[in-house]
């Protein structure tokens, strides 16, 4: 597995993987963080095939999904790692059961807002 920016061919694959996760973020959020070089995809060994894709505004994780057979395989932590090589800081809200993820990585976690959401800064 490698990371690598995302290209516009691999907006599909990145919108299948965000769906997958539920995420509520549209195509038009997607292609203007590919445009500013703000959206990465893990890859599989032969290149063929996104395993997870991260999108940022800025320095602002909108949303990082794994396909769900290849969860827990370290996919997410790798994307969630090349976005802090390419930002001086991440920023993410998220709900409270991702709270361990974020946790692992480093962040430094608040309470959440009138939604229940969570922030964390690294």
């Amino acid at each position: 597995m490698s990371v690598r920016e995302a290209t516009a061919a691999d907006l599909p694959d990145v919108m299948n993987v965000l769906d997958g996760a539920a995420l509520a973020v549209d195509a038009e959020t997607v292609r203007a963080s590919m445009g500013s070089g703000g959206t990465l995809v893990a890859v599989s060994e032969d290149g063929e095939r996104v395993l997870g894709a991260l999108v940022l505004d800025g320095c602002r994780i909108e949303a990082v999904a794994v396909r769900r057979r290849r969860r827990g395989q370290g996919i997410g932590t790798a994307l969630v790692e090349a976005a802090g090589e390419r930002r001086e800081r991440l920023t993410a809200a998220f709900d409270a059961d991702v709270r361990p993820f974020y946790a692992k990585l480093g962040f430094e976690i608040e309470d959440g807002d009138e939604s229940g959401r969570l922030r964390g800064e690294r």
